[in-house]
């Protein structure tokens, strides 16, 4: 493996959430950096920002690929991860005296502004601070005076961090309203002076509004990213808006530090915001399904369902920009994330498949100027899934690929033919701690109110498209909440918030106190998804893909049916206990959700979510009724069978096990006598067992019941037997009838007893249907073969229940677990009964039925095997 691609998969590790490691690793490695210091005092760190920069980038680079970092670079996007920054903030201390919370580093890991902020807490030199750092590594470096050279042909750059204030809380953020200045020569200008609004859901301007200066010829309006153009001489600067009170005040440490947005984080969301503006207009598509689509996310959870069902229920050929250095890298890395989620990787998908090495983050996706222009004016959808899902890393960290590459697909949209843009957005850009609707057509949360760096940077990226859209653009917002497994495949994203914490609601038996987890199973999403982008009617509008929310009535319910009594506790409880178990007993695949529950700003998104009002799809049902698709139902356990069992299979979760306390349970007695192998069966023999099920879920997927008792039987042994492991199956084998169809199985018995003296014996039973009058009998009787362990059968009998105890015993006595209500207690023992009895009946009219086959055949013509009957 090259050192480049070794870094483009560890970043790819990093955005599905970092590395494996637990709480006690992350301290570990913590304390073996501290000690591995020289015992002395830490040398003096210098006191300049470039030299404080140039220090941290160096101690950052020794946890890179690539060995090194520029200090306007960002650490995670080089390849560091989680563990990385743990270790680098205790070498920085230890080593050079350099001070940092981790919260910091995650807010922001360029080494340039991490000097800036530690200079400003400890009053050191900030000279340089009138130079912000050049947004992307192909964006020039500003000059020595503080403006950015003129930047050179195709290209845009983008607007600094500096030039946009925090908007007032409950308006939209002002992208306009100005004096803009005159392009440099050779640049393209920006627009003029006219006040931008995000547009009602749904609407489109009319394309053409207001005067724009035209582009330069052979170049794109917008780039990736850069730098303000120069100003031209005789302008005036961009004034900056008068920053809201509330918000002019210094942070304080504590809780009101994490009850706003980082002021830095704000001016650059505003920043980015004003490149929408430089979009050029574009006319209306033709509304014709897509044909030739760009896809991009096609390695991710969402994105390679999406891929699938675009190819199933369209005729378009997809092309797939895949993070990659060649294109061959990008194929197999395709194929390997399509069959990690069990979907096909056949040769009839790789024809319609063409798979683009490139990087949302980069300019122009990282494709080559004469690949841009042929996509410009042959595709006619552009699908824009990719987004690092982190939610430790803050927005600067997070921008290149959730925002700018968002723009980047908006310029891609609107040049050359006209193609609308279909932007997987999130429930997230509700994330507002105490917001009360969350409808398609709701204003979003307050910026300056979402903490968490995901949150944010999913809301700069939906409110810059709505931008787009002044500009002709058709942008269609699609915003889905959690996205739980596949219904039939169980296939799972181990890095989604929701199955972390379903996964840890079943593992630790513990609920927090949450209004509704917004979550749907990720193939109704994906289909869903899917409909709008080839229905040219949906284009243009918002819809929530969250199908229909679960209370915590209703996870605590399922649980229980599932044999997994849950405790709700409040959520500070639920989170310290969590975090206590995790560490105590550490699970790997849990371990980015032990980081998410430790970090102040994680901790604002996980409030926000469960906290947070029901979200709303009227359109999107609507959208679902029209095009005949199946209806968004609850996410319940029933549908997340098969993904619950993938979680346990992999650690993630954990399912009800025979010592966990009975769900239900009743008592049955047996009589009767058992004798030697062939001999009359002259030797009484009784049991007292006690039947009983974890879960619900052991009948449905194994039609098994526990069984625990002692056995009496002297011609084993004069003391009683206690049964060590008993298991009881409904209907075995589906009932298949042994001895040429005469005897169909009803239910069988395994036993493993051990006898006073610590021998261990084996007993195996079973009762029959037969097509005979005694159908009460045949529910009762039991033949059994007793057998010393490890030899073959000794004794045989048959032991009967009493028929005055069979209805007292196993109809009236049957007991479910006083943890349960007096209503979930009267349920529980009607799904037993109307199952046990549904399946017993199935197996009494097994023989009957073939019985009257037999009667009813009146063939007139016997066969040649007749004739030998």
């Amino acid at each position: 493996m090259t050192e480049e691609s070794g870094q483009r998969a560890t970043a790819e590790a990093i955005e599905r959430g970092g590395g494996g490691l637990g709480v006690d690793d992350l301290l570990a490695r913590v304390m073996q950096a501290a000690t591995g210091a020289d015992s002395g005092a830490a040398p003096a760190p210098p006191r300049d920002v470039d030299g404080v920069a140039t220090a941290i980038a160096a101690a950052a680079g020794r946890y890179l690929p690539a060995g090194h970092l520029p200090p306007d670079a960002d650490f995670f996007d080089a390849g560091g991860t989680s563990v990385h920054a743990v270790e680098l903030v205790a070498e920085l201390e230890g080593e050079l005296g350099i001070e940092f919370d981790l919260d910091e580093v995650f807010a922001d890991a360029r080494p340039i502004s991490l000097a800036r902020r530690w200079l400003q807490t400890t009053g050191g030199e900030a000279s340089s601070e009138a130079t912000p750092p050049p947004e992307h590594p192909d964006t020039p470096a500003p000059t020595a005076q503080g403006a950015p050279p003129v930047p050179a042909a195709d290209t845009l750059p983008t607007p600094g961090a500096g030039a946009a204030a925090v908007p007032v809380p409950g308006t939209l953020p002002p992208s306009a309203a100005r004096a803009v200045p005159a392009s440099a020569p050779g640049t393209p200008a920006l627009p003029a002076a006219d006040a931008v609004r995000v547009p009602a859901s749904g609407t489109l301007p009319v394309s053409g509004a207001g005067d724009v200066a035209a582009p330069v010829p052979g170049t794109l309006p917008l780039s990736a990213a850069g730098a303000l153009p120069a100003l031209a001489p005789g302008t005036l600067p961009i004034p900056t808006p008068r920053t809201p009170p509330a918000l002019r005040a210094g942070v304080s440490s504590g809780e009101d530090r994490y009850a706003r947005a980082r002021r830095d984080d704000l001016d650059q969301v505003l920043a980015d915001l004003a490149l929408a503006d430089r979009l050029p207009f574009a006319d209306l598509p033709e509304p014709l399904p897509p044909r030739r689509i760009l896809l991009t996310g096609a390695t991710g959870f969402l994105g390679s369902h999406m891929l699938l069902d675009l190819l199933r229920h369209s005729d378009a050929h997809v092309y797939c920009l895949v993070r990659a250095a060649d294109e061959e890298t990008a194929v197999a890395r395709l194929g390997a994330a399509l069959k990690s989620y069990r979907l096909p990787w056949s040769s009839e998908v790789r024809r319609r498949v063409t798979v683009l090495p490139g990087d949302i983050r980069r300019p122009r996706l990282g494709l080559s100027g004469e690949l841009w222009h042929t996509l410009a004016h042959e595709l006619d959808s552009v699908v824009g899934v990719a987004a690092a899902v982190d939610f430790l890393r803050g927005y600067q960290s997070l921008r290149a690929g959730n925002v700018l590459g968002a723009l980047t697909l908006a310029e891609l949209a609107a040049t050359g033919r006209p193609k609308p843009l279909h932007h997987i957005s999130s429930i997230a850009v509700f994330n507002e701690v105490g917001i009360t609707s969350m409808g398609e057509d709701d204003p979003l949360a307050h910026v300056d109110r979402l903490i968490s760096g995901y949150d944010q940077s999913k809301w700069a990226a939906e409110v810059a498209l709505r931008r787009a859209r002044d500009h002709g653009l058709v942008v269609t917002a699609l915003r889905p909440g959690g996205i739980g497994g596949h219904t039939k495949t169980g296939a799972y994203n181990p890095q989604d918030l929701s199955s972390g914490l379903i996964s840890a609601f079943g593992r630790l038996r513990t609920v927090p106190a949450f209004r509704y987890l917004n979550v749907a199973p990720v193939d109704w999403v994906s289909r869903v998804a899917v409909a709008a982008i080839c229905e040219p009617d949906a284009w243009g509008y918002d819809y929530n893909l969250t199908g229909v929310p679960n209370t915590l009535d209703d996870v605590v319910r399922d649980m229980a049916l599932g044999g997994m009594h849950v405790r709700v506790q409040d959520w500070d409880e639920w989170r310290t206990d969590a975090l206590a178990r995790l560490e105590a007993e550490p699970v790997p695949e849990l371990a980015f959700l032990s980081r998410v529950l430790q970090s102040p700003t994680a901790l604002k998104l996980c409030e926000a979510t469960l906290r947070g009002p029901a979200a709303g799809g009227t359109r999107t049902a609507a959208l679902v009724d029209a095009l005949g698709l199946p209806p968004a139902a609850r996410y319940d356990a029933q549908a997340q069978l098969r993904t619950f069992e993938r979680l346990a299979r992999d650690g993630l979760a954990r399912l009800p096990h025979k010592d966990d306390q009975p769900y239900l349970w009743f008592s049955e007695t047996t009589e009767g006598s058992v004798g030697p192998v062939g001999a009359p069966a002259d030797s009484p023999c009784s049991m007292a067992l006690t039947l009983s099920i974890a879960s619900m879920y052991q009948l449905v997927k194994e039609r098994r019941v526990d069984v625990t008792g002692e056995v009496v039987c002297t011609a084993v042994h004069p003391e009683p037997l206690a049964v060590e492991r008993g298991d009881l199956w409904i209907r075995p084998e589906e009932g298949i009838p042994q001895q040429h169809g005469l005897r169909h199985q009803l239910l069988r018995y395994r036993l493993r007893l051990r006898d006073a003296d610590g021998g261990h014996w084996w007993l195996e039973g079973h009762k029959y249907a037969r097509a005979r009058r005694d159908l009460w009998r045949q529910t009762r009787a039991l033949t059994v073969r007793i057998g010393r362990e490890g030899e073959p059968a000794s004794l045989a009998g048959e032991v009967v229940v009493p028929a005055d105890s069979y209805v007292r015993d196993q109809i009236d006595g049957i007991e479910v677990d006083p943890r349960l209500t007096s209503q979930e207690k009267r349920a529980a023992k009607l799904t037993w009964l109307a199952w046990f009895g549904l399946e017993m009946g199935r197996g009494l009219l097994g023989p009957f039925a073939r019985a009257a086959a037999d009667l009813l055949d009146l063939r007139r013509t016997p066969t040649l095997t007749e004739h030998h009957r």
